[in-house]
């Protein structure tokens, strides 16, 4: 059986997907899942990972994970090794971890990777860059103005569109050979803010407009729903890119023998959050 954490997000509701009609036993777990969240045949477990003493029941039987945890997650204080350590006494024998690539870049601690390689685990560690989905929170002003406010927007990033996550993800969790792995998760290529809303328009069939917003704009707009840590980093990502954090990585071919979706892909199948 395969446990997927974070289950009703962008990546893991579409793992859980993937596994089911590949045939897999699988858990769901998330803090407020519920049978309508899956598809049939598919057991939710409703659990917070940073609370340890409810962590039997999320792994027993399962003898792989996919390990997702949140912000929520780290502000009230959990402890991956705990939940690593808890995956192992039930028997999980193999886990994914879903990382980041600022981890390899510097930008982001390592003690949640550190975890999983020494817990004596068959582990690998996926680190996604940018994901194509944050544009969803453009689409209130979409929605509303057709308008899309944002800095930086001629600065080219290869985002990564959730489902190919989501299917390196499936794709390690039932193969062997990817033990000890560490994968960076890109785009096919480099795509800029403007372009982006230049590909939703075309998902839209109508005009989009384009307002670039000065760094000192997008820190206050930002400064409102993320703590000044977080604003930084991501400003810096966003505009003063290391080269590691321009290039276009070859793992998601590599994994699943076709190159990464594009944005223009990902846009047209998510077209009507934005009408």
């Amino acid at each position: 059986m395969i446990v997927v954490t974070g289950a009703t997000g962008n990546v893991g509701r579409l793992l859980v997907e993937s596994l089911a009609a590949a045939g897999e036993e699988v858990t769901a777990v998330s803090r407020r899942i519920s049978a309508a969240d899956v598809p049939d045949g598919v057991r939710t477990v409703r659990a917070d990972l940073a609370e340890t003493g409810g962590l039997k029941r999320v792994f027993d039987g399962a003898d792989r994970v996919f390990l997702l945890t949140s912000g929520e997650f780290m502000a009230a204080g959990g402890d991956v090794a705990e939940v690593v350590a808890a995956a192992g006494e039930a028997g999980v024998g193999r886990i994914v971890l879903l990382s980041s690539q600022g981890v390899g870049t510097g930008r982001h601690a390592p003690a949640f990777e550190e975890a999983v390689k020494a817990s004596g685990l068959e582990w690998t560690v996926l680190r996604p860059g940018g994901f194509a989905s944050n544009a969803f929170q453009w689409a209130p002003a979409i929605r509303a103005d057709r308008v899309v406010a944002a800095p930086f927007g001629d600065v080219a990033l290869p985002v990564i569109d959730p489902a190919d996550i989501a299917g390196v993800a499936a794709a390690v969790l039932r193969e062997s050979g990817h033990h000890g792995r560490t994968y960076v998760l890109t785009g096919p290529e480099p795509i800029s803010p403007r372009r982006q809303v230049a590909d939703l328009a075309d998902a839209l069939g109508e005009p989009l407009r384009f307002a670039e917003l000065s760094e000192d704009e997008a820190r206050a707009a930002m400064s409102e729903f993320m703590p000044p840590v977080v604003v930084e980093a991501t400003l810096s990502i966003l505009g003063r890119p290391t080269e590691d954090e321009l290039r276009v990585s070859p793992d998601v071919e590599k994994v699943l023998g076709r190159p990464g979706r594009t944005f223009a892909d990902w846009a047209a199948r998510n077209a009507a959050a934005f009408k």
